[in-house]
């Protein structure tokens, strides 16, 4: 099983600033990596709140041992969240971030994301591409 948890205003995917981040929901995102990948079960959650997102790490990295990885976009908390960064750090399961936009090439207070270095791996700019690449390689770790 591969974990995919999306933060503040992703629940807007396709509505939002389609110009930096696309016309595609995160639902039809999900078919398609349902499609991709359709021997490995992907759980999905997504919350605007910091402390919802941090609860689900938890249980995710202590309660549910056939979790094989973690796909987070914390959005915005990216930029600030020490919380979910120590959070992302306690668990054992391995996590990789991902960013729909080029973060590097966007607002200066976004070209640093705090969340990262308690990550596996990093992946922004692809688009919503991203999240499968983040989920092959989660299942190619030995």
């Amino acid at each position: 099983m591969i974990c995919i948890i999306n933060g503040p205003n992703l629940n807007l995917l396709g509505k939002r600033q389609p110009e930096i981040y696309g016309t595609t929901s995160f639902e039809e995102c999900l078919d398609e990596i349902h499609k991709e990948f359709p021997d490995t079960e992907i759980k999905y959650f997504q919350s605007n709140c910091e402390g919802e997102i941090i609860d689900h790490l938890h249980r995710l990295g202590y309660n549910e041992p056939e979790c094989r990885g973690i796909v987070i976009n914390p959005g915005a908390y990216a930029h600030y969240s020490y919380a979910i960064a120590d959070a992302i750090s306690s668990i054992p399961t391995p996590v990789v971030e991902v960013h729909i936009s080029n973060i590097h090439a966007r607002d200066e207070f976004r070209h640093r994301s705090v969340t990262a270095p308690a990550c596996k791996a990093m992946l922004c700019g692809f688009g919503l591409d991203g999240y499968a690449l983040a989920i092959r390689h989660l299942l190619n770790r030995k």
